[in-house]
């Protein structure tokens, strides 16, 4: 597996995850990790004909969390390789299929955009936990959707009148489905958990968001599914956060 790395940045995080990778998988083409010197440039992936690309910003590639970064994104350019459905499959034809003749404010389209790479994570996390440890894992899903509870929007007079931009509670709902999700799929954690507290906090502001219905269909997304079947997936999930959040079919 050929990792090659350039920019202002270290490389021993990403070679330490392609030797971690390489203990049960590896990738056909040469991936090449482009650091960045932009503190705030979002970490992405391109996938060609001859390499992969990695570009990730240089607090991201020296942070605690870099190896694991890595592993992910390795994750993700092995279910390209393999043409797994969660990653060939067009999530803008999924989602206009959906909602066709629905009427769709701008905001939930972008968070259903956001719902569809939590299905492609789960199948690429199925991989990266094959290989890594998880405890960074939960730790990371814990301190996002705690930071995220913390930003959420104040009642009366202070919502009015706060200045900075707040979590929208509907989707960090959906964001605590999925990390539950995915602890409950590979058994990361206990329920007595304090990210179940977190999860159930989440599900709180958000009444019209069913978390044990999002929970369950992350969850339940079948490790061999085939093109026809993720679709459907797809359309379903979608369909239940664009309606009514799956909390009056669940009621």
């Amino acid at each position: 597996m050929d990792v090659r790395v350039q920019g202002p940045g270290p490389a021993a995080p990403f070679l330490s995850a392609r030797d971690l990778f390489e203990t049960e998988h590896d990738l056909d083409r040469p991936v090449h990790v482009h650091v960045r010197t932009d503190p705030d440039e979002r970490t992405w992936t391109g996938h060609h004909d001859d390499r992969h690309v990695l570009n990730v910003s240089r607090r991201a590639a020296t942070s605690a969390m870099a190896r694991e970064l890595a592993l992910h994104e390795f994750a993700h350019m092995l279910r390209h390789e393999q043409d797994h459905p969660s990653h060939t499959q067009s999530t803008e034809e999924a989602i206009y299929l959906a909602l066709s003749g629905r009427s769709v404010e701008r905001r939930r389209l972008t968070h259903c955009y956001q719902i569809a790479n939590h299905m492609k994570d789960i199948y690429a996390d199925d991989v990266t936990l094959s290989v890594g440890p998880a405890d960074k894992l939960v730790d990371f899903l814990e301190a996002g959707l705690a930071a995220a509870l913390d930003d959420r929007p104040l009642p009366g007079f202070a919502a009015r009148h706060r200045v900075t931009a707040t979590a929208d509670p509907e989707i960090t709902a959906v964001n605590a489905a999925f990390a539950l999700a995915l602890v409950e799929r590979h058994d990361l954690a206990s329920n007595d958990h304090r990210l179940y507290d977190l999860a159930h906090a989440a599900a709180d502001d958000a009444p019209g968001i069913d978390l044990d219905g999002f929970k369950r269909q992350f969850r339940s997304l079948a490790a061999d599914t085939d093109e026809s079947e993720y679709r459907k997936a797809l359309v379903d999930v979608t369909r239940t956060y664009a309606g009514d959040g799956g909390r009056l079919a669940a009621d």
